[in-house]
């Protein structure tokens, strides 16, 4: 059998060749069980050598980072576009809608312009903004601690009015999808009130670019299967879409 350290530098080689590795492939080349592999990747994260990810390793950081709002507006920006007019368009006349935090759901604020009444429920203070200029939204702004970053609300105050709230459709932002961990942000506060706007809406709606599959963050908010939908960008990648709609959700990509 096939030495740890001969299997470690076999990791570490075809790690730096490709930039990520695959528990099965592993397993078969080396004729060791799925158990021995996921060990031995837990042992060089231990040493700082990978990143686990789902079904393997990665040299890339699976971990989102919280950065400041204007800063993540100008990453996957037409991406970002492209998600935020699909996800509109599901939009009905005189609905109710939760919107959350982020920057794609902000990109979908922007897209929203109704003919009929909207009622809009928000935690993002820039969503708000942008559709208090329209002429036939009604906006209720959640209150609560002002995270910064986000330009958002948190906290009791917001999850304690949304337990008189009911209403058709979520459109939820995420730092991180993941079939392991589910859908998770940075914030435990932002995480929690995530959760609470699921219990008031029928359909939750995950807006995300394909960056954000792979990545974890720091508050959990549901496993993938709490979720109905989700749209993101031609950038995801076939397996993870094919697991996703295996799971019953629904895939939309924004071309």
């Amino acid at each position: 059998m096939i030495s740890i350290t001969d299997r470690h530098q076999l990791i570490l080689k075809k790690l730096k060749e490709n930039g990520h590795v695959n528990v099965q492939d592993l397993s078969a080349e080396m004729n060791v069980s799925d158990v021995t592999i996921r060990k031995d990747l837990k042992l060089l994260e231990d040493k700082n050598l990978l990143f686990r990810t789902h079904g393997g390793g990665s040299v890339k950081n699976p971990y989102a980072n919280d950065r400041p709002v204007n800063e993540k507006e100008q990453i996957f920006r037409e991406e970002k576009q492209k998600i935020a007019r699909e996800a509109a368009k599901m939009i009905g006349s005189h609905d109710s809608i939760i919107i959350a935090s982020g920057t794609t759901v902000l990109a979908v604020a922007r897209c929203i312009n109704p003919a009929t009444h909207l009622t809009v429920i928000t935690s993002a203070l820039n969503v708000a903004l942008e559709l208090s200029l329209r002429p036939n939204v009604e906006i209720l702004q959640l209150g609560g601690q002002l995270r910064q970053n986000s330009s958002s609300v948190a906290g009791p105050y917001a999850e304690e009015l949304l337990k008189d709230v009911t209403c058709g459709v979520l459109f939820l932002g995420v730092d991180g999808i993941d079939l392991e961990s589910g859908l998770t942000t940075t914030s435990l506060m932002e995480a929690r009130l995530n959760q609470k706007m699921m219990e008031a809406a029928q359909v939750t709606v995950v807006v995300a670019d394909s960056s954000k599959f792979g990545r974890r963050g720091l508050g959990k908010i549901c496993s993938i299967d709490k979720i109905q939908h989700v749209i993101t960008d031609s950038g995801i990648s076939e397996s993870m879409k094919r697991a996703l709609e295996e799971s019953g959700i629904k895939v939309t990509v924004a071309e």
